[in-house]
């Protein structure tokens, strides 16, 4: 049993554990709920006053915010005016640049306008030149083509007409009669005729040469014909002819060999046009009897691109020459020098060996010439030792003589 005393009337009062805990319970419970209010109340309090702080220190610096707000605010409407100010001016600027840039756009387009009108046109004149040569070509080809033929059925009537030996004869004469319709024109001051000269066993059928006004010789070509006909047994190749055209070329002092053939007429390496067989033979060629112009005339205008080549080659080897007949003028010269050189110097060896001989002579003349000064000399003496007591010493009479001459 537990006993509760009460304050006000001082009665004292027991109760059981559980009433007890009841009232411990019940004062504890009204102790915590004023504790409970005071500390909410404090709380509270505590809250009210720490949100008042913070609201005045948040309006202070709300404030303060405002403030240098307004001021940036303020800062930024003078920027704003002044900026105001500059886009009007450039506003002006502006609209001056843009009406210059429409000026010159405007002056561009009409430039461009007036191009590419013209370009237009020019195009229209170049599609009407273009269909033109194209017209020019297309005529130019189907009449080339139609010659082509035309010279095919020739050339094929021309075979079969002709005998075996007239074959090769006539096609000498044809590319003769070819180059003689434009010599005048085309080749004035050219030699072709026919190689005539056999001294060295065999000759070509005709030799092209051309030389500048200086006298100067820039091209030669040997030329050999060679054909056969279609029912011809033994059919030739043109490489049998190769190495005696090579032969001729040489003999000839020829720069360029041309085989002109109808040989091997199903032959496509030869009917294409202008064959190079260099790899075989130093500058030869085999063509058709249509390109023995156009050959001459490649060959021709080559040598006269390399023409000042020649000269200055030519100048190098008159100047060798030159050089080389100086040579042979010094060469001779100190030749015919030593010679006299060798003359004088024996002619002077042997002027020396008799001056050798005179001064030995002379040195024997002094020595006698000497000799002889000394016999005078004593001859002088025993005359000047002469006396006529002397001379009549021995001879009484001739004495007398001399003494009855000074009586």
């Amino acid at each position: 049993m537990q006993e509760i005393k009460c304050p006000n009337c001082g009665q004292v009062f027991q109760v059981d554990e559980s009433g007890y805990a009841q009232i411990v319970q019940q004062v504890r419970d009204k102790e915590f709920n004023r504790e409970l209010e005071r500390r909410e109340a404090e709380l509270k309090d505590k809250t009210d006053a720490d949100i008042r702080i913070a609201l005045m220190e948040q309006e202070k610096a709300g404030t303060e915010e405002i403030q240098k707000k307004e001021a940036k605010i303020a800062e930024l409407d003078r920027t704003i005016e002044a900026l105001k100010a500059q886009i009007a001016g450039a506003e002006t600027e502006k609209k001056l640049a843009v009406t210059e840039a429409v000026q010159e756009k405007d002056r561009e387009l009409a430039e461009s306008a007036r191009s590419i009108t013209e370009l237009r046109g020019k195009l229209e004149s170049k599609d009407v030149e273009n269909k033109l040569k194209e017209n020019s070509l297309k005529e130019q080809y189907e009449t080339a083509l139609k010659m082509k033929d035309e010279q095919i059925e020739y050339y094929k009537d021309f075979k079969a007409r002709q005998s075996t030996k007239m074959v090769g004869e006539s096609l000498e004469q044809h590319c003769q009669n070819q180059f003689n319709s434009i010599r005048m024109t085309a080749f004035p001051n050219a030699y072709f005729e026919k190689d005539n000269d056999a001294r060295t066993g065999s000759k070509g059928d005709f030799i092209f040469r051309e030389s500048a006004e200086d006298g100067t010789e820039f091209i030669s070509i040997m030329f050999e014909m060679k054909n056969e006909m279609d029912e011809t047994a033994t059919k030739h190749k043109n490489e049998d002819f190769f190495k005696e055209l090579d032969k001729d070329r040489k003999e000839k002092n020829c720069e360029y060999a041309v085989l002109v053939s109808m040989l091997e007429a199903d032959n496509e390496y030869y009917n294409n046009g202008i064959v190079d067989v260099s790899y075989k033979y130093e500058k030869m060629y085999v063509i058709r009897p249509q390109f023995f112009i156009p050959i001459i005339t490649l060959l021709r205008n080559a040598a006269l691109n390399s023409l000042k080549y020649q000269r200055e080659l030519q100048l190098v080897r008159n100047q060798q020459l030159d050089i080389m007949n100086f040579e042979q003028n010094m060469n001779t010269f100190k030749d015919a020098f030593g010679r006299n050189y060798e003359l004088a110097s024996r002619k002077f060896e042997d002027a020396i060996n008799e001056i050798d001989k005179s001064i030995r002579q002379l040195e024997k003349v002094k020595e006698a010439l000497t000799s002889s000064e000394r016999n005078l000399r004593l001859a002088n003496d025993k005359a000047q030792d002469l006396s006529i007591k002397k001379l009549t010493k021995n001879a009484p009479s001739v004495k007398a003589m001399f003494d009855e001459l000074d009586k």
